[in-house]
């Protein structure tokens, strides 16, 4: 987890909404195996650990996810080892929910979307010592899982919900234009491009694999969401420190964006990021 802590910029709290907190409780906690750290009426914050990793927002009047606009592509929680992933694994065949799975070569993954369409990654990392850099993009790919191999790794072990010492480890998102995408994340907050797909670009900080997906599989130039719709609302990007911050605010207000009071910014596709800091 050296690629989520000081001196690195990495992701914090994703916060999306939903159109039933209750449903979407339900999903979280039997599914995801989410604790329940907070929860009003139309809000609550979820984690592992004692450690919040996502709050689910009811907005008024929430109407269904928007196809073909930006925002979510996949949250993307990692697990602490590849056992965790394979007790996970059983867990989500034995209940039968519908995912998707791939191997990454940098890590392994299993995909499913929440009762809205939110997407969400779980997955392991592969060791770091082993992924292939090449004039400072690492080598990612889309192969076969090894499914088999993965549920040996767990042996007889149960899932007992997410394991302390899960974290965010990345975020994807649907971008209307990857060259402001790539200024803003870049220029302004710091990370490094290291690898891509068609019509996708993969960014990080401390030679991460990425810590941000940004495509445009969505279309070139696709709006944003309506307020009240399903999907992401804002998350968070964790400075080193106080410093840093100012330093990241002080580029994107050069570059012509608006940092306001409390910290949050809009990116060029309407996406809301909170700049945030250790506490």
């Amino acid at each position: 987890m050296k690629f989520h802590q000081p001196p690195n910029t990495f992701i914090g709290n994703v916060h999306i909404k939903v159109e039933n907190l209750g449903r979407s409780l339900e999903f979280y906690k039997r599914v995801i195996g989410c604790e329940v750290l907070e929860q009003s009426e139309t809000k609550a914050i979820l984690g592992s650990g004692g450690e919040g990793l996502l709050t689910l927002e009811q907005p008024a009047n929430a109407i269904p996810k928007q196809g073909r606009t930006t925002g979510l592509y996949h949250f993307a929680l990692l697990l602490p080892s590849r056992l965790e992933l394979g007790k996970f694994l059983r867990h989500i065949l034995e209940l039968g929910y519908p995912i998707g799975a791939a191997d990454h070569l940098v890590s392994e993954a299993i995909y499913l979307d929440d009762p809205d369409g939110n997407g969400i990654e779980i997955y392991a990392d592969r060791p770091s010592s082993g992924w292939n850099w090449q004039s400072n993009e690492v080598e990612m790919a889309t192969k076969q899982l090894d499914a088999e191999g993965i549920l040996a790794e767990a042996g007889g072990s149960k899932w007992e919900g997410l394991p302390a010492g899960t974290i965010m480890g990345h975020i994807h998102l649907h971008v209307a234009d990857l060259v402001k995408a790539k200024q803003f994340y870049g220029e302004g907050l710091g990370f490094d491009l290291v690898s891509r797909y068609p019509q996708a670009l993969f960014m990080s900080t401390g030679g991460y694999h990425h810590h941000l997906g940004l495509n445009t599989w969505n279309g070139a130039g696709a709006p944003p969401p309506p307020e009240n719709s399903v999907g992401l609302k804002q998350f968070s990007l964790i400075f080193p420190s106080e410093q840093e911050r100012k330093e990241a605010s002080g580029k994107l207000e050069a570059l012509g964006f608006n940092v306001n009071e409390n910290w949050t910014v809009v990116d060029p596709s309407g996406n809301m990021v909170h700049l945030g800091i250790l506490a």
